[in-house]
């Protein structure tokens, strides 16, 4: 029967093992992302630049480069949070144009009667265009938890169903016309970087210490990487499920304001392939598309990298059918990096595991003739 010192010696064995299981988790948590990110980066820059530095180092180009990636790196971020919870959230790029769509008929409406009341309430119209994003937001969350359906299956469903409404309300055309505020906030720039760019990082930064400084962002996280440890643990999974999918919602708004921010129209099909480049962006980041941990700046760096390569490829006059195989190479190649680091790390832990576990076992072995020893001592004494 063990004693209580070999209890204490397993305990504080066992209490190292997971302490390196920890660490070599963190490592990953941390460095998954952003390291090859910042790498893949510099490459992409590099390279276009030596192609071709008369168009891809042209000032507006790059420009351009910072006022495209805000709408799609929104969005890669509010499917980074879905995925964080190990669900997934297809109808975003619905919402984005819902809202849109939203923003554009109350301002034509009202421009139609009164032209400075409806640049007046201009501020009113967007919170209004938020707001439908937040009730999708709310919808999906609701199917996700009360009702029990497969996140992929309930917002694959809700994306068809705002779509539906999209072409419905817009009858398949194109709206035209949007608050002036908007359109001038889509033409500034601070120190030669675009206002849009500039707040895509105001929100990044949000999201990120939501999700790795508050209470919320721990339970999302715990969540997506162990739901029963997460119940057992006394997390109401159904509220870390309602805040999960108002915030993407809420995401998805503004992101469907900086659509109508950069360009002053609004569609039903607007931004179509963006729904299959927000997921590979997010997984690029570092997001477990299983759940349990993410990185936004890995997204952040993710969103630029997508967008230097589609920007370099219009530079050397290559196709989108092109840049959407590169898109494909890209991923398969960070994905095989992945596994074979992931093994690596995996072998290294099963050895650390295994000489502490032996080093548990001496230790136990020491403790059971102690006693004898004692005893033995006493014998002699006597």
């Amino acid at each position: 029967m063990p004693t209580r010192t070999h209890q204490s010696a397993a305990g504080r064995v066992n209490t190292r093992i997971d302490n390196t299981v920890r660490t070599w988790m963190s490592h990953i948590h941390v460095d998954r992302g952003i390291g090859r990110m910042l790498v893949l980066l510099v490459i992409a820059f590099a390279l276009f630049a030596v192609l071709n530095p008369r168009v891809f180092m042209n000032p507006l180009n790059l420009q351009n480069i910072m006022v495209s990636a805000p709408e799609v790196g929104i969005l890669a971020i509010a499917m980074t949070l879905a995925m964080l919870t190990g669900g997934i959230d297809l109808s975003l790029v619905s919402i984005a144009n819902l809202t849109a769509i939203t923003i554009s008929t109350m301002y034509t409406g009202l421009v139609a009667s009164d032209p400075a009341l409806a640049e007046s309430l201009g501020g009113v119209i967007v919170l209004v265009g938020v707001a439908v994003g937040v009730l999708a937001g709310l919808i999906n969350a609701f199917l996700i938890s009360t009702v029990g359906i497969t996140p992929i299956l309930a917002t694959l469903a809700t994306m068809q169903i705002f779509n539906g409404i999209a072409i419905v309300w817009t009858g398949g055309k194109t709206l035209y016309g949007a608050p002036q505020a908007l359109s001038a906030v889509g033409k500034s720039t601070v120190a030669g970087v675009p206002v849009l760019f500039l707040l895509f990082l105001v929100v990044a930064i949000m999201i990120g210490l939501l999700v790795n400084r508050t209470p919320f962002g721990r339970k999302t996280q715990l969540q997506g990487a162990n739901p029963t440890a997460a119940r057992f643990s006394g997390i109401q999974s159904a509220s870390v499920l309602y805040g999960t999918y108002l915030t993407t919602g809420l995401l998805g708004g503004l992101a469907g304001v900086l659509f109508i921010t950069r360009n002053p129209t609004a569609s039903a099909d607007y931004g179509t392939s963006y729904v299959l480049l927000v997921i590979v962006i997010a997984v690029l980041g570092g997001t477990n598309p299983m759940g349990g941990f993410a990185t936004v700046t890995g997204v952040v760096l993710a969103t630029l990298v997508l967008q230097v390569v589609q920007s370099g490829f219009n530079a050397i006059r290559l196709s989108s059918y092109e840049y959407s195989i590169a898109q494909g190479v890209i991923l398969i190649g960070v994905m095989v990096f992945d596994q074979l680091r992931f093994r690596r790390r995996s072998r290294y832990v099963a050895s650390t595991q295994t000489r502490n576990i032996a080093s548990m076992s001496n230790v136990g072995e020491d403790a059971e003739e102690a006693p004898d020893t004692a005893g033995a001592d006493a014998v002699e004494t006597k």
